[in-house]
């Protein structure tokens, strides 16, 4: 499970880059009940947060990298995003933003893997990252899909010293990787990564993808939502033994996420 106890290596913050803010804004208000409340807007900026029951569950910017897909940005806890920035280059990956501060909110880094998997940290200052974790309406797992897990479990092991776990999949689907911070039990797991064939990231040219798993309380309703809005699912809803029922989806611009319902334990 996540927490909003965000010790080194754990997900704290996650933000969408949308083509269309206010676009982006209705369909996530529709599909998990979120309130979008802004911080500005100008020629430079267009952003603001996501709440739910007034506490922050992401943010939302205006998508301005030219040629970039709409996608929401996973960021990980970290004590020095500077020292992260040399452990990334170290160990293959690129940097796409090098280490700035948010003014004493903290600082911030994104960055690729060496495959082309992107993904961010967060340095905390005054702001400790999100509010509401692991609720109906909020982030509760984070999952990378790659062409090569063995080489994503070297990169991210060594960069955030994560602790790894294999299980099956069914129907011999090949293997799921359980993922837990440093030092933690298996109940502060808070992700997982798949391999797949290079063809099945379609939607990254190939390249891996991090995207959110969002905990809803019905996700028949939630997948309505999201087809009834504009967005369109990609897999389920379905059952999944041991996990809940769950559906990949899209937005309406491309942007994918996951709804789950939890099973009841």
């Amino acid at each position: 499970m996540i927490t909003t106890e965000y010790v080194p290596g754990s997900p704290c913050w996650l933000d969408l880059g949308a083509p269309d803010v206010p676009a982006a804004a209705a369909f996530y208000g529709a599909v998990l009940g979120w309130e979008y409340e802004s911080m500005g807007e100008s020629e430079d900026f267009e952003g603001g947060m996501f709440k739910k029951d007034g506490k922050i569950v992401a943010g939302l910017g205006k998508l301005t990298e030219e040629g970039a897909r709409s996608a929401w940005m996973l960021y990980y806890c970290v004590s020095d995003a500077d020292a992260t920035t040399q452990a990334v280059q170290q160990a293959g990956g690129t940097v796409r933003v090098a280490p700035m501060d948010l003014d004493d909110w903290g600082r911030m880094a994104q960055y690729s893997d060496p495959l082309g998997g992107q993904f961010a940290v967060w340095q905390p200052g005054t702001n400790k990252g999100l509010e509401l974790v692991d609720q109906p309406g909020s982030l509760s797992w984070t999952e990378l899909y790659t062409s090569d897990a063995a080489a994503a479990r070297e990169f991210y092991g060594t960069l955030f010293d994560w602790q790894f776990s294999d299980m099956p999949l069914p129907g011999d689907a090949g293997t799921y990787t359980l993922i837990t911070p440093s030092g933690l039990p298996e109940d502060r797991m808070h992700g997982g990564l798949m391999q797949l064939r290079k063809e099945d990231l379609a939607m990254t040219g190939g390249r891996p993808y991090w995207h959110p798993v969002f905990a809803v309380e019905d996700c028949d309703a939630a997948v309505a939502e999201v087809a009834g809005n504009g967005g369109t699912v990609q897999m389920g809803p379905e059952d999944m033994e041991g996990v809940g029922r769950l559906a990949v989806c899209l937005d309406p611009a491309g942007a994918d996420f996951v709804v789950l319902t939890p099973s009841v334990s």
